[in-house]
């Protein structure tokens, strides 16, 4: 058991699905190849603090490579908001130039006059767009939608990082108690063997009870193998999702007491909060702004422009120099552009059309999740209840059956049947355990309420607020910010 090998005192399987155990059962230790498994696969010190599912999901929420890219693209959109408001800010471009010139007159072959001069130019304009159909407007909206979208989808990614983390931490829980329950039925069967071979020697079974209790050895090494590659793989995962290896994992519980406590209230929640919808609503701000912004080429376009220049020693004119002032208001009026502009306006307004239709989508696919969720974490409460029952009675069915055997009423397979029908139901319990907490919290994220926040996760939680405000008014600078 990998929890075993990684904590000071040994923690048993009861400690971590308390039900497994059943009242009077011997306990039996971990198996060497199981010890070897779990030192190799943490490499951990002999003594470390205990993990519990909250500290590992703060460090999912700190680690998470698919959280930590989302945020990165947040921030990408956030530039779309300065990059749009710029359409009502002026441009201003300096243009220089410097040349050398040689001014030759000759007159019936003649030099009359021979000059040399470097023209130079130097000049500063401003341009300023007045008014071109509401379209930076529209784009500073489109912009701030966008964003908006983006922080939804944000939100999205901390649930399903967070799911995802609580998903891994219970499967190294669930496959280290399975790999222990394994491993204690070997160690069982390895004692039936011995015992059935000596009744076989003194005359009491045949050679075929001694067949069946080697098969029934083979079988259950054959699943302590599985049951340790499995517990490989939860751990590879666990790695792959919180960033380091699991070490001493705490029991984790339901997060039941932050769940509604009805189904319509789940429903309704879901339909308030869940960033999907929020999401696809968002969107459809951003197509109904397209469509303004499309709109917008065929209004007119004024631009006001202010130029300054200085023109020093231009062609043939030495120690000359001029300079001019203007201020220039255009108006451009479009007529007509071979129809693309009236195409693209047409094809706005369908995908508007689309987002709208993607928003109904969304509602109905995450109603959908909600329910099948609630009704997933209700099954495994009721299970457990079963599976619980169902390890009683197997417990006291083998004990009935081994007793029965020393006085000759049942066989060796009946005691091997037994077994592994209290090791089925034992390995379903502790499924069902694991089961129950992840899909507590996949109902919390079903309704959109999974968070650090909603968790009390402690984290330096990511605002991006922060970055938003950070860029929007800037004018200049190339540096980018991580929004903290």
């Amino acid at each position: 058991m990998i929890i075993r090998a990684c904590c000071a005192k040994p923690l048993p399987v009861a400690l971590v699905f308390p039900e497994v155990v059943g009242h009077g059962r011997r306990r039996v230790g971990v198996s060497l190849f199981a010890m070897v498994l779990a030192v190799a696969a943490l490499q951990g010190p002999a003594q470390v603090r205990a993990e519990t599912m909250s500290g590992a999901l703060a460090k999912s929420y700190a680690y998470s490579p698919d959280l930590n890219q989302q945020r990165a693209a947040t921030r990408a959109l956030d530039e779309g908001v300065p990059r749009a408001t710029a359409g009502w800010r002026p441009t201003l471009t300096a243009t220089s130039s410097i040349g050398l010139a040689t001014t030759k007159t000759i007159d019936r072959g003649n030099v009359k006059q021979d000059s040399n001069t470097l023209p130079r130019v130097n000049s500063i304009a401003v341009t300023q767009t007045l008014y071109n159909g509401g379209r930076v407007g529209n784009g500073v909206r489109q912009a701030e939608s966008s964003v908006m979208q983006s922080r939804e989808t944000l939100r999205q990614s901390e649930q399903d990082s967070l799911a995802s983390a609580s998903t891994n931490y219970m499967n190294v829980l669930r496959d280290t108690a399975l790999l222990e329950l394994q491993n204690n039925n070997v160690t069982v069967l390895l004692q039936q063997v011995k015992q059935t071979e000596d009744r076989y020697h003194v005359g009491e079974v045949t050679r075929t009870d001694v067949a069946q209790a080697q098969a029934s050895l083979a079988q259950g090494q054959a699943s302590a193998f599985q049951a340790r590659s499995d517990l490989q793989n939860s751990i590879a995962a666990y790695r792959q999702v919180i960033g380091e290896q699991p070490r001493n994992l705490e029991p984790a519980r339901p997060v039941e007491a932050l769940l509604p406590r009805s189904l319509e209230a789940a429903v309704d929640l879901a339909m308030k909060e869940h960033p999907k919808i929020l999401a696809a609503l968002h969107a459809v701000d951003v197509a109904a702004a397209a469509v303004t912004i499309q709109e917008g080429a065929l209004l007119p376009t004024l631009t006001a422009t202010g130029t300054a220049t200085v023109n020093r020693e231009p062609t043939g004119y030495p120690n000359y120099q001029n300079k001019s002032w203007s201020a220039v208001a255009s108006l451009s009026v479009p007529l007509y552009e071979g129809g693309a502009t009236y195409s693209a306006i047409r094809q706005a307004k369908e995908q508007l059309g689309q987002a709208r239709i993607q928003v109904d989508l969304q509602r109905e696919a995450i109603r959908s999740g909600v329910v099948s969720a609630w009704g997933a974490f209700q099954t495994t409460k009721l299970t457990i209840e079963s599976y619980q029952a169902q390890v009683r009675a197997n417990e006291i069915a083998l004990e009935g059956v081994r007793e029965e055997a020393k006085v000759g009423q049942r066989t060796t397979l009946d005691v091997l049947t037994a077994q592994q029908t209290l090791l089925n139901s034992r390995v379903n319990l502790v499924t069902a355990q694991r089961n129950q907490v992840v899909t507590s919290y996949t109902l919390l994220s079903a309704i959109g309420k999974l968070s650090a926040l909603t968790l009390g996760l402690r984290v330096n939680a990511y605002q991006p607020e922060a970055h938003f405000d950070q860029v929007k008014g800037k004018w200049f600078g190339t540096r980018t910010s991580d929004g903290n």
